[in-house]
């Protein structure tokens, strides 16, 4: 794959995580939902093994939220990407 197609995708990657990210749904995932509805909910909740740097997809410290999920969500896509990039540096060493 040449470098420019990598480039492109991580743009369309990141421009779609920026522009789509904030109009996320409010609402519980499915896990969460069942949970809440058969009443163990709070059995899942206390301290978490890791912290994450972006608790809940929203970015500590931006006071618009739509913005803060905006930048939680390209945070996210660079993270992704990055670790693949790694990843298949490492399977084409090995190979």
């Amino acid at each position: 794959m040449k470098k420019k197609e990598i480039f492109f995708g991580i743009l369309a990657a990141l421009f779609l995580a920026v522009m789509l990210s904030p109009f996320a749904s409010p609402w519980p995932d499915g896990l969460e939902k069942v949970a809440e509805d058969k009443g163990f909910l709070e059995k899942g909740e206390g301290e978490p093994l890791l912290i994450s740097p972006v608790p809940d997809y929203v970015w500590p410290k931006l006071e618009n939220e739509k913005v803060a999920t905006a930048v939680a969500g390209a945070a996210g896509t660079l993270i992704t990407f990055g670790g693949g990039i790694a990843l298949a540096a490492l399977i084409k060493r090995r190979g």
